[in-house]
């Protein structure tokens, strides 16, 4: 089994949009949206539900009323104000630190599991799909991509698919580190800007920190060719394989307003500089 993680950097610059089509034309995987903090492949897959399972990440204190004393300890230790005058916790200051817990001498305070929001088991046109859903302003979103990752593993597992195919976060954050764990192969797909250029680069450090392969794609690479040179050069300096370059067209636009894969929705040029990418991308492997 191999897995490969699509990562960018930075957003906007057609991660999402290369993991789509390399969804429908890659047989036998299962795929897995590990956007948590905002996930958008189900927009262009349109999954079908098959499984709806919550997601508690963290905690929360609550307070006892009947038991509380009013002592005011539990708001003098409370960095983050969430114990209001009448000794309720607020939901959205609280960080389930367990300060007040810890302190309260009346032990009237308790922490309990925060409900973060949802993970999914769905399929799809182009075959099974793990994604999840975390709340508005919720935290723990590294624990949440390790869980859709771990259920991709065991449904690739079950019904022995060879490939799992995922869609990370951009950035090099938390999201991003639990993405990477255990992957064969990154591929991180740039634009010719000087912004994606730098986050690539970070990227690529994060990646030889983990130990794991990277690979390129540039997209749009037509828009500005000089600084697709700058980053094809340093793509050779880091030793990562550049798998090919993606033109611009408004067609993948057009696509996305579809709600289709690019390569479903066309056979012009893109499409297929997107096959030849997975040609590449499979020989890499």
């Amino acid at each position: 089994m191999k897995e490969i993680v699509i990562l960018s950097g930075k957003g906007g610059t057609g991660k999402t949009t290369l993991t789509a089509s390399l969804a429908a034309l890659w047989k036998n995987k299962v795929t897995a949206d590990c956007d948590v903090d905002a996930a958008d492949l189900h927009l262009i897959l349109r999954p079908e539900i098959k499984q709806r399972t919550d997601f508690y990440g963290g905690k929360e204190a609550v307070i006892d009323l009947e038991k509380c004393t009013q002592c005011g300890q539990c708001q003098e230790v409370c960095v983050f104000d969430a114990i209001d005058a009448d000794f309720v916790v607020s939901e959205i200051n609280c960080e389930g630190c367990g300060a007040c817990y810890y302190f309260c001498p009346a032990e009237a305070i308790s922490l309990i599991d925060r409900h973060s929001g949802e993970w999914y088991l769905s399929e799809t046109r182009f075959g099974p799909l793990v994604h999840a859903r975390l709340g508005i302003a919720e935290e723990n979103s590294g624990k949440l991509v390790s869980l859709v990752k771990g259920q991709a593993k065991m449904l690739a597992e079950q019904r022995h698919l060879e490939t799992i195919l995922v869609d990370g976060s951009p950035g090099i954050g938390c999201p991003v580190i639990s993405s990477l764990a255990g992957a064969d192969l990154v591929l991180v797909v740039t634009e010719p800007t000087i912004s994606a250029k730098h986050d690539m680069e970070r990227i690529f450090s994060l990646a030889k920190h983990f130990g794991v392969p990277a690979a390129a794609v540039v997209n749009k690479y037509d828009l500005n060719e000089n600084l697709t040179e700058e980053v094809e050069s340093l793509c050779h300096r880091e030793g990562v394989e550049l798998l090919g370059r993606i033109s611009y067209d408004p067609v993948v636009t057009e696509a996305m307003v579809q709600g289709k894969a690019i390569v479903e929705y066309t056979d012009g040029t893109v499409a297929q500089e997107v096959r030849n990418i997975l040609g590449n991308l499979q020989a890499a492997l």
